[in-house]
């Protein structure tokens, strides 16, 4: 299975450095159809989006999420960096299986 990126020129570049060969860079006409583009892929397991394109795709990505388990989208930060209130899906689907919430930082006593 393959990794692919659905994100902005920038990140799209780091990912390329960090060795995601598919990426597709969306404008705000072809988003929707380019996601549905990636999730239709059979060999297509991790699609990794930045929150702010995750935003955009709204109830297409909720549904996506309902209904299918594959290929798994991970959400990550743009160079604008982390949006406020943004849920880290990743994160809270670790603590519903594990128990743990990763997210947090440990508090000094």
């Amino acid at each position: 299975m393959k990794i692919a990126a659905l994100a902005d020129k920038e990140t799209a570049t780091g990912l390329r450095f960090a060795g995601v060969h598919t990426l597709v860079i969306p404008t705000q006409d072809t988003l929707l159809s380019m996601f549905q583009d990636l999730i239709k892929s059979n060999d297509i397991g991790v699609v990794i989006t930045t929150e702010r394109i995750a935003q955009d795709l709204g109830a297409a990505l909720k549904d996506f999420r309902i209904h299918r388990k594959r290929p798994i989208i991970v959400e990550i930060p743009d160079k604008k960096g982390k949006i406020d209130g943004h849920i880290d899906i990743v994160s809270h689907l670790i603590k519903k299986a594990v128990g743990i919430d990763v997210s947090k930082k440990e508090q000094q006593r």
